[in-house]
């Protein structure tokens, strides 16, 4: 491995498994690849490194164990005003990076993926899940604006509808369920997700680049024209790392207990 990808701590993984392709793993099993705040900042940089990487050509990523990505670790203590806005500018370079990479992107989702994960996942050109693999936005279960993605990708892969009600609601969907509605590429059984992106990722890899990226560079005007929209909810989300409900939803995890957020008590959310 080049210089590339040298920033990390071991909790994300980068390895080339065939010409042309580069598999990145999160990697914290134990704790179903859940983000400790420094991994927000290292993945924001290794999209960046993809991005100026001239060996890859295409990108797998997926998560080792029985996880995709669950998000942000619950164990992490509260986020200060200055680290929310750092996690801000951090997630705002890595959205805008993963659309701005002509390389195919392609995620194995092998297990759950929540909020940040399902992020990931779903902002790939190709998404592979596991048929029994969970998926869930999440966001406003702890009290925060569904920030990460959703209301920049959601509407475009299964219409308004299927978007507010997943989203306001935070139901679960089966891999199986997700590519049913549009919501990913493909569903196929858990022991063939990574070896199916693999095989996605080497034929991409031999083919015609620039066709390729061009292609997606089109197809991704869909995206970037809703940027605007993505931080917005960002924004949002920030903010309500502040208030009344995420507090709530924070101390009621670890009471191990349904939350009552304030909100919706009648009193005031700050």
């Amino acid at each position: 491995m080049s210089d590339l990808y040298q920033h990390g701590t071991g909790n994300v993984l980068v390895e080339r498994p065939a010409e042309g392709v580069l598999l990145i793993t999160l990697n914290r099993p134990e704790r179903y690849n859940s983000l400790l705040m420094p991994m927000f900042e290292e993945l924001s940089e290794i999209w960046a490194d993809v991005e100026r990487d001239d060996e890859t050509r295409v990108v797998v990523v997926t998560g080792a164990g029985k996880a995709f990505c669950t998000g942000m670790d619950v164990r992490e203590p509260d986020p200060t005003p200055e680290a929310a806005l750092a996690m801000l500018e951090s997630e705002r370079r890595r959205i805008s990076t993963m659309l701005r990479i002509e390389k195919p992107v392609i995620s194995a989702i092998n297990g759950p993926a929540v909020g940040y994960g399902l992020s990931t996942a779903l902002l790939a050109d190709i998404s592979i899940a596991a048929e029994d693999a969970v998926l869930i936005e999440g966001h406003t279960k702890v009290g925060v604006t569904a920030g990460d993605h959703a209301a920049l990708i959601w509407p475009l892969l299964v219409g308004m509808a299927k978007t507010k009600y997943y989203v306001l609601t935070s139901e679960k969907l089966t891999g199986a369920e997700a590519e049913r509605i549009g919501l990913v590429s493909l569903a196929v059984p858990r022991e063939q997700v990574l070896p199916r992106a693999l095989e996605v990722a080497a034929q991409l890899a031999r083919g015609s680049q620039q066709a390729l990226r061009f292609t997606k560079r089109a197809l991704n005007m869909w995206l970037t024209n809703a940027l605007p929209q993505h931080e917005l909810s960002s924004a949002l989300e920030i903010l309500d790392f502040a208030g009344a409900d995420y507090r709530e939803a924070r101390q009621a995890f670890r009471e191990k207990r349904a939350p009552v957020f304030p909100s919706a008590s009648g009193v005031p959310a700050t």
